[in-house]
């Protein structure tokens, strides 16, 4: 699920921001992006960070700035000197001019140094960074929640279309057969004038109670209905069921599927064809849930 998250904290000493960022991915995938010098509580972010996020790519970024002017910036020339000859001789070597931006080249890394951090001990700045980090979750979760209900809201109109569509399908089913043997019948009645001869009523009878067996789809509806109500099980639990239903949606299609398959119908075919519309519109959608 997309969402945001902000928050700042400071205390006598520093001030920390985190922004977290938070993009669809059916697994938990996260990104730290921090000062240096906090390189040793990245598993300690993670480890935060996994007790309120279940599934999608998460961007941490930390940010640090000492008060009272304790950061002193400086260009650190021979770094910028050795990526200014660098670029310089790669255009020589391929025959093209450079022009090369001095201001882009502070963007590389190295050559931009801040004073003052030899100070900082990560450890001390530590739960200023935790409780910062959980006050950004707590709004990362708040605009996740928003998102989620729209998503559910969507979820349950997809969910409750498969179910009107399954209700005309119970009430197309007892026709299929009925058509069949109509049809069979004048099929075979028609053939039988031709070549004067007779067919028992018992031959018809086992035909049709062939094609009755091998066309039954009253399994799949009951398995279906019974998926659907899973569904709606899950969706008003409190908490996260988003693999579950992931699992569920596959279960549904594939009796969706049956259902087209078996019925040789074209009325049934028709809603078939919303079903799995509406099946593959759930599927995306739960890409996206935690």
């Amino acid at each position: 699920m997309t969402g945001y998250g902000r928050a700042r904290n400071q205390d006598e000493r520093c001030v920390i921001s985190v922004e977290l960022k938070t993009v669809n991915n059916r697994y938990l995938k996260i990104s730290i992006k921090s000062p240096d010098i906090y390189a040793p509580l990245e598993s300690q972010i993670d480890k935060v960070v996994r007790t309120k996020i279940a599934r999608g790519t998460v961007t941490v970024t930390v940010r640090m700035s000492l008060l009272s002017g304790q950061n002193q910036y400086s260009v650190d020339t021979t770094v910028f000197q050795s990526y200014w000859k660098q670029l310089s001789a790669v255009g020589d070597e391929l025959g093209i001019t450079t022009n090369i931006d001095a201001g882009r080249l502070l963007h590389l890394p190295g050559t931009i140094s801040e004073e003052g951090l030899d100070t900082v001990k990560p450890e001390e700045d530590w739960p200023l960074i935790e409780q910062t980090l959980s006050e950004a979750l707590d709004h990362l979760g708040e605009f996740r929640t928003r998102e989620g209900e729209s998503m559910q809201q969507d979820l349950e109109r997809n969910g409750q279309l498969i179910k009107d569509q399954l209700d005309n399908i119970v009430e197309f089913a007892p026709q299929v057969v009925v058509d069949y043997r109509n049809r069979m019948h004048e099929r075979v009645a028609e053939l039988l004038r031709e070549a004067e001869a007779t067919l028992s009523q018992s031959d018809l009878i086992r035909e049709v109670s062939i094609f009755a067996d091998r066309c039954d789809i009253n399994e799949e509806i009951t398995r279906l209905r019974c998926h659907l109500e899973q569904f709606d099980a899950f969706l008003g639990e409190p908490t996260s069921q988003g693999r579950k239903l992931d699992f569920l949606i596959q279960e549904m299609f594939r009796e969706v599927n049956t259902i087209g398959s078996k019925a040789n119908n074209v009325a049934i075919a028709h809603c078939v064809v919303e079903m799995k519309a509406a099946v593959e519109k759930i599927r995306e959608n739960l890409q996206n849930v935690e």
